[in-house]
């Protein structure tokens, strides 16, 4: 009777919904042409085409804005880590250079990020650590990004005290 019991508790475990994280909503609203009023985590954004296809130019278009949720995404993580790990950069900035197809529907082939870093001596072992944690570990945006196209990354830090620069690139 015990055997039937884990068995049948067991078996009821595995019809349940696995335990994801809340799902978020977003949403985008007609302004008028081609604009739209997009709200995601309660602040606004207008989003908007070029005058060549028949937008006003009002606000960035959707596609490079998937750069900047990378560029955001590990950003954050990076900067985060180096708070934890005591590292005091002057100036900290993440570019992201974009290559899209040119057949429809046009998308992103890949993506390169440039993680530039300025200060006086900065521990190069300490910053690759903190890019590599979110590259390999935190940033869900360049996880998923990784899937579907190629995605490279470098470390460029600039020592403002000898000016010297050191740049490392990596693969996806």
């Amino acid at each position: 009777m015990l055997k039937k019991k884990k068995f049948l508790y067991f078996a009821s475990n595995l019809f349940q919904k696995p335990n994801f994280m809340k799902a978020e909503r977003v949403s985008v609203s007609l302004i008028d042409g081609l604009a739209f009023r997009g709200t995601v985590n309660g602040f606004e954004i207008i989003l908007d085409a070029e005058p060549q296809v028949g937008g006003k130019d009002r606000g960035p278009r959707p596609k490079p804005l998937m750069q900047l949720s990378v560029a955001g995404c590990t950003a954050m993580d990076v900067i985060s880590i180096l708070y934890k790990m005591r590292v005091d950069v002057e100036e900290f900035n993440v570019h992201v250079d974009g290559e899209l197809t040119e057949q429809h529907p046009k998308h992103y082939r890949s993506m390169h990020l440039i993680y530039e870093f300025k200060g006086k001596n900065l521990p190069y072992a300490k910053l690759e650590k903190a890019v590599k944690l979110s590259q390999d570990r935190y940033c869900g945006v360049s996880y998923l990004y990784k899937k579907v196209m190629e995605f490279t990354y470098e470390i460029v830090v600039h020592d403002t005290e000898t000016g010297e620069t050191i740049v490392h690139k990596y693969e996806g």
